[in-house]
């Protein structure tokens, strides 16, 4: 085994990274409409 392959992670390539990019847009996009939800919710009930 060569010294680069022994340092490297399996998440390390080029896909697991915009694989991982990916889904933290998706994660952010979800909070975003969770948290949308939830004052549209509240100002309902306020008013």
């Amino acid at each position: 085994m060569t010294a680069g392959k022994r340092n490297k992670r399996p998440g390390d390539s080029e896909m697991h990274k915009a694989k991982r990019g990916k889904n933290l847009a998706v994660l952010a996009a979800l909070l975003a409409f969770i948290v949308v939800v939830y004052f549209v919710a509240l100002v309902r009930m306020g008013g």
